[in-house]
């Protein structure tokens, strides 16, 4: 399919850029990061109100070079959801041991985190590693949009019909802003104060690349929900 290829052509080119990018950013950093540390010793010997005033000041630099940092991190990550490791992977493992992962900070901030799981569900062929970073990341994101005292849930299900498996991700949070919706997968784009904005996008990138599809809608009764589609069934199998 001329389109598939386009589009792998267009991640694998991605890639390429991300890892250079990533790469050439990371240098420098480390440059300042031990210039810094350099400069923090050389004012030992200051004065005492010297010493009290640019406390605070190296405190947001070293938290903004670790902010960059992360964000190098997470390009180098992206540097290849291409070469996936395909494995029979059962769905009820990934959702449970992302959920009892990220419960403790979820109850620290008193957000409950609920799972809901059918008796069975169909193995997928999947990166487990890469498709647990998606699951994590669409968690943390609902933990965020709710911030404090709610209500987050984790469900998965299969669709007969068209041969996926769904995972959703449902929060109490205030919902998506309807002139933001288009842009929530955007590399960089948060309405959070505490989020990178990189997060919806390597979920995007993962699911993709497994040839699946994730959507974002407003639920009914308020928040916002995030659905997976995964192919559990291949035509060329006989299956579909």
């Amino acid at each position: 399919d001329v389109s598939q290829l386009a589009a792998q052509e267009k991640r694998l080119l991605l890639s390429r850029l991300l890892a250079r990018f990533a790469h050439e950013v990371r240098n420098p950093l480390s440059s300042l990061d031990i210039h810094v540390q350099l400069l923090e010793e050389d004012l030992q010997d200051a004065t005492l109100q010297i010493r009290d005033k640019t406390a605070s000041r190296f405190e947001i630099i070293h938290g903004e070079l670790h902010r960059l940092e992360n964000i190098v991190k997470h390009f180098l990550s992206l540097a290849g959801p291409s070469s996936l490791e395909l494995r029979p992977v059962e769905i009820t493992k990934v959702v449970d041991h992302v959920c009892e992962l990220l419960r403790p900070e979820a109850a620290a901030r008193g957000i409950e985190v609920v799972v809901r799981l059918p008796d069975s569900l169909p193995v997928v062929a999947a990166d487990s590693a890469q498709l647990t970073q998606a699951l994590v990341n669409l968690v943390i994101n609902a933990i965020q949009a709710v911030e404090r005292n709610g209500r987050v849930e984790v469900s998965a299900d299969r669709q007969e019909p068209d041969g996926a498996l769904t995972i959703s991700v449902r929060d109490t949070g205030p919902g998506i802003p309807a002139d933001k919706h288009s842009a929530i997968f955007e590399p960089f784009f948060t309405t959070k104060a505490e989020g990178s904005g990189l997060g919806l996008w390597i979920v995007q990138q993962i699911i993709t690349a497994h040839g699946g599809v994730v959507a974002a809608a407003n639920a009914a009764h308020g928040g916002a929900v995030f659905t997976v589609h995964l192919p559990w069934q291949r035509k060329e199998n006989g299956n579909g």
